[in-house]
C-alpha cells in the first residue's frame, strides 16, 4: 500500500505546492506540504519522511541545499528531489555533490515524478526487507552480544545458560581475538549476577607488583606512593564477577596468592590486615596452552584444577568460517553509523576474500578489517579493492627468504613491523604474537622508528 509512504513537499510557491502534492496523491502517497525550509526541517524533526520534494530556490529563509544538510543533519537516510526552475549544470551539479538523489526541472512531469518515486520506493523496500531479515537472523544467531550460527558456539552458548547463576570457576580458553570477554560478560550477565558488578583485569598488562595491587588494594602507607587506602578488583566486584584476562601470564608469586583467595575465599589489602571476604564469581581467560605450561612448571597445576571447574574453549575463526558473512553483516551495520560512512553491503568477490582470509587474529582482526575497509571506502558498497591490505600482507607473509647479511637487529625490526601490520596496529595483540609485553614492544618501535 502506498499509503505507508509518506512524502513532503516544500516549496514557497502554493500552486506549485499544491499541484505536486495533488499528482503524489493521486498515486495514494501520504503527502505534506511545507512553505519554507525552516517549516520543513521543523516538520521532518517530528516525523521522518520517505521522500523529500524540496524547491532550490525559496525566500525568505534558508534555500534547498540549506533545508536538505539541515534534514540530513537528523535523517542520514534522507531520500531528497531538489526542484527548481532555474536549471544548470552548476546548481545540478551541486545538489547531487551535496546528496541529492535527483534533480528536476520546473514544470515537472506528472508522470516523471510517479515513476521516479516508484523506484525509489522499491529500493526502500528492499532496504527495509534486508534490515528486517539482518535483525531477524542476528536474533536467532546471537547471544548476549555473540554472533554465530555454528553448532560449537551453540554448544557454548548452551552451557553458558547452564552455568551462568552458579559459584563455581569458568575457565575460558581460546586464541586471541575468539571473543573469551563476551562469552564472560555473557555468563554474568545470563545469571543472577547481572545486577551486580562485572569487573575486568587484564593480567598481562600489568607488572607483577602492579597487578599486585590492582587486584588486592592496598593500605595507606603500604608502599612509597600508598598515599592512602585503595580498594583492589576483588572487593570492588563485591557478590558479582571479576574477570581475569590472560591469567597464564601471571607470575609464581601471584599463582600462589590467587590459589589462596580461591581455596579461602577472602584476602588482605597489601600492607593490611583485616580479613576481606572474596564474594565475586572467578572467571578466568588464557590464550595460552595452560597444560604445557604446567608440564613445564610455568603454572601451578593446583591453580589450574581451581579454574578449570568449569571449561569453555572457543573455537577460532577459521572453524567456524560459516560466521564470517554473519559478522561483517553486523560490523558493517554499527561501524557504517559509528564512522558516519554511507556503506551498506559488502559484494561478492570482496565476502568472498574474507572467507578464504585465515584471520589468525580471528573475530577481532576481522572486525579491525572491516574497519579499515569502511573508513577509506568511496561507496556504499565494500568491493575487493576496499581490502588490498589483506593481499598485501598474505605477499609479504610468503616471503621467507631472508638475504644473506641480514642483521639480527634488521631481522628483529622485521618481526616488529610484521606483528604491527598483522594486528593493523593493535599493541596488545602485536605484543602476544611476539611473545613480549606492552613495554617492551613500545621501546621496540621507539628503537627502530616505526610508524604504527
Amino acid at each position: 500500500m502506498n499509503s505507508q509512504w509518506k512524502i513532503l513537499v516544500v516549496d514557497d510557491e502554493i500552486a506549485m505546492r499544491e499541484s505536486l502534492a495533488a499528482w503524489l496523491r493521486e498515486d495514494a502517497y501520504t503527502v505534506e506540504t511545507a512553505a519554507s525550509g525552516r517549516e520543513a526541517v521543523e516538520m521532518a524533526d517530528k516525523t521522518p519522511y520517505d521522500v523529500y520534494f524540496i524547491d532550490l530556490k525559496m525566500a525568505p529563509g534558508i534555500n534547498g541545499i540549506e533545508t536538505m544538510l539541515e534534514i540530513r543533519k537528523h535523517q542520514t537516510d534522507a531520500t531528497v528531489v531538489i526542484v527548481t526552475a532555474y536549471a544548470t549544470v552548476d546548481t545540478a551539479i551541486s545538489a547531487i555533490k551535496e546528496g541529492a538523489q535527483e534533480y528536476m526541472v520546473k514544470p515537472c512531469n506528472p508522470e516523471e515524478i510517479s515513476l521516479f518515486v516508484q523506484r525509489i520506493i522499491k529500493v526502500k523496500s528492499l532496504q527495509r526487507e534486508n534490515v528486517y531479515l539482518r535483525q531477524k537472523l542476528a536474533k536467532q544467531c546471537s547471544f548476549w552480544d555473540i554472533i554465530s550460527k555454528s553448532p560449537e558456539m551453540h554448544a557454548i552458548f548452551d552451557l553458558v545458560g547452564e552455568v551462568a547463576s552458579q559459584r563455581s570457576t569458568v575457565l575460558i580458553q581460546g586464541a586471541s581475538g575468539t571473543g573469551k570477554e563476551l562469552v564472560a560478560r555473557a555468563i554474568h550477565r545470563a545469571g543472577n549476577r547481572a545486577h551486580l558488578p562485572f569487573v575486568g583485569v587484564s593480567c598481562a598488562s600489568l607488572a607483577e607488583t602492579l597487578l599486585e595491587s590492582e587486584l588486592f588494594g592496598y593500605e595507606k602507607g603500604a608502599f612509597t606512593g600508598a598515599l592512602g587506602r585503595k580498594r583492589g578488583k576483588f572487593e570492588m566486584a563485591a557478590g558479582g564477577t571479576i574477570f581475569l584476562d590472560e591469567i597464564g601470564d601471571i607470575s609464581p608469586k601471584l599463582q600462589m596468592d590467587l590459589l589462596r583467595v580461591l581455596q579461602e575465599r577472602k584476602f588482605f589489602r597489601i600492607g593490611g590486615t583485616e580479613e576481606i571476604p572474596m564474594t565475586a564469581r572467578v572467571i578466568a581467560a588464557t590464550n595460552r596452552d595452560l597444560q604445557a605450561a604446567m608440564e613445564t612448571g610455568e603454572f601451578r597445576d593446583d591453580l589450574f584444577y581451581r579454574l578449570n571447574v568449569i571449561n569453555i574453549k572457543i573455537p577460532s575463526l577459521q572453524e567456524r568460517r560459516q560466521d564470517i558473512p554473519l559478522l561483517v553483516d553486523n560490523f558493517i551495520d554499527r561501524l557504517a553509523i559509528e564512522t558516519n560512512k554511507p556503506v551498506r553491503e559488502i559484494s561478492k568477490g570482496a565476502l568472498k576474500l574474507l572467507m578464504d582470509h585465515d584471520w589468525p587474529g580471528n573475530v577481532r582482526e576481522l572486525e579491525n578489517a572491516v574497519e579499515r575497509a569502511i573508513v577509506t571506502a568511496r561507496g556504499e558498497v565494500l568491493e575487493e579493492g576496499d581490502f588490498d591490505f589483506i593481499a598485501r600482507a598474505r605477499r609479504r607473509d610468503t616471503r621467507l627468504d631472508i638475504p644473506a647479511g641480514t642483521s639480527l637487529s634488521e631481522l628483529e625490526k622485521r618481526a616488529v613491523e610484521a606483528a604491527l601490520e598483522q594486528s593493523y596496529g593493535n599493541i596488545k595483540e602485536a605484543a602476544q604474537v611476539l611473545g613480549v609485553d606492552r613495554s617492551t614492544l613500545y621501546a621496540k618501535i621507539k628503537k627502530y622508528g616505526i610508524p604504527r
